[in-house]
């Protein structure tokens, strides 16, 4: 299957929060997005981990 499952930790607390899934085909390198970490109770920058 083209999708695969990543983990997206925050940039600031370092904390796994999320998961999605992302095609590996069309986007190779390491997703980033603006979540909300509820740990430092405000949007943060988030990055795909392995």
């Amino acid at each position: 299957m083209p999708r695969d499952q990543v983990t997206l930790a925050c940039t600031e607390c370092k904390r796994r929060n999320y998961t999605t899934t992302k095609n590996k085909k069309l986007t190779p390198d390491r997703l980033e997005m603006k979540k909300y970490c509820r740990f430092e109770r405000k949007h943060t920058s988030h990055k795909e981990t392995r």
